[in-house]
């Protein structure tokens, strides 16, 4: 590193005393200190509530992963969607199958 200190971003800061100054996202000594004694001391389990691994479930039971292919047109189409509703394309396709199944 040059030696330089690190400047905080420039969107409304004046007379910051670059000494004391912590980027936001850096626990500081303090903070990490406090942490391992909460650590130490041990927690109850519903202070720690559920842990999950993976992705959150869609439904009832595990999900099943259906590969579909798509002539370009098709997915051109997609594309378009995935880009109109900010939404995924395995969003998409699940609630387009939802309302074939259901018609």
């Amino acid at each position: 590193m040059s030696g330089r200190k690190p400047k905080p971003p420039r969107s409304g800061w004046t007379d910051v005393d670059y000494e004391t100054w912590v980027y936001p996202g850096i626990p500081t000594d303090a903070q990490l200190d406090q942490w391992a004694a909460e650590a130490e001391a041990g927690f109850e389990p519903h202070q720690l509530g559920r842990f999950r691994r993976g992705r959150p479930p869609l439904g009832q039971g595990p999900s099943r992963v259906v590969q579909v292919r798509l002539d370009p047109e098709l997915y051109s189409d997609l594309e378009t969607r995935i880009e109109s509703e900010g939404a995924t394309a395995s969003a998409i396709m699940r609630e387009a199958l939802r309302r074939y199944l259901a018609s």
